[in-house]
């Protein structure tokens, strides 16, 4: 048994240390669901971290069992199967109709269309090593591809110069966590646990040289996309702006005027407030009263 045999005593160290980080790396979004459950609401949160994180569970404790010596690789996925399949039945019970659709369609999708399919594919079409291998082939690839997610962040940190978007902990514990599996895959001569974990320990540290370079740069504001806000029945609400706007006669009695300085309003606007109180304004008459105002 490679993962727990007294001939690999260090690869028991480092699969065990594995499990430790893996294991609160699962318990980070733990502050966010407590605040989804304090409020009652997903706030804008996405689910599909999660669902992929259950499917990499998934995945590498199909790859475990069928080397029938991977139990190190068995206990963690197991335990973050769990985790996150709390975390998604959390957010499915706080999340508006629309994210509840869109969670649904894509548990059903990815962990049980596209898991089925490798199921039935692994199963049917090989045996033996063969079998273990294109499993495994399966597993790298899909980690790689969890791996490169994060580039979007890297882009977001280089174009802003604000680490806001990327802690140092959870970079750190990536890495860390990158560098243990990979021991422990080379270790035991298990090289499709080792080589993407290669993949995750370029990445971490090349987050962690971008938060040494921008943590006291000066940040430049990027263009941000705001999401309409959708209330509990998946009804869009219209958005909230402070906007300044102009407003002449009675209408603007009860808005708090910013300024108090005489302004000449355009002519048109003059014959307007003229008919609306019934008096007759002159061409080179002033108004009295300040057209900048705040509203929401």
């Amino acid at each position: 048994m490679g993962g727990l045999s007294v001939q690999h005593p260090w690869a028991f160290t480092f699969g065990l240390l594995g499990n430790v980080i893996s294991f609160m790396t699962y318990l980070a979004p733990l502050p966010t669901f407590y605040r989804i459950y304090k409020n009652k609401s997903t706030q804008g949160f996405q689910s599909v971290p999660y669902v992929v994180a259950l499917f990499s569970a998934m995945l590498w404790i199909y790859y475990a069992l069928l080397k029938s010596d991977e139990y190190l690789l068995i206990t963690i996925n197991s335990a973050g199967c769990v985790i996150e399949t709390i975390y998604i039945v959390l957010y499915l019970a706080y999340a508006h109709k629309q994210a509840r659709i869109f969670t649904a369609k894509i548990l059903l999708l990815l962990n049980v269309g596209v898991f089925g399919l490798i199921l039935l594919l692994t199963l049917l079409l090989t045996a033996g090593e063969r079998r273990i291998v294109m499993l495994g082939w399966v597993c790298v690839g899909f980690s790689v591809s969890v791996f490169v997610a994060p580039l979007s962040v890297i882009r977001l940190v280089v174009r802003t110069r604000s680490v806001e978007f990327m802690p140092f902990s959870l970079s750190l514990s990536l890495t860390a966590s990158a560098v243990v599996w990979f021991l422990y895959g080379l270790l035991i001569k298990d090289k499709y646990v080792a080589l993407p974990n290669i993949l995750g320990f370029a990445f971490g540290v090349i987050q962690m040289g971008l938060y040494a370079l921008y943590r006291n740069a000066t940040p430049r504001p990027a263009p941000k996309e705001v999401d309409a806000p959708v209330s509990d029945d998946g009804a869009v609400k219209p958005s909230e702006h402070v906007v300044n706007i102009a407003k002449l006669g009675p209408a603007a009695t009860a808005i708090e005027l910013n300024t108090h300085y005489p302004v000449d309003p355009p002519p048109s606007m003059k014959e307007g407030a003229a008919k609306e109180n019934g008096v007759a304004c002159a061409s080179g008459e002033k108004l009295d009263k300040a057209t900048h105002v705040e509203q929401v």
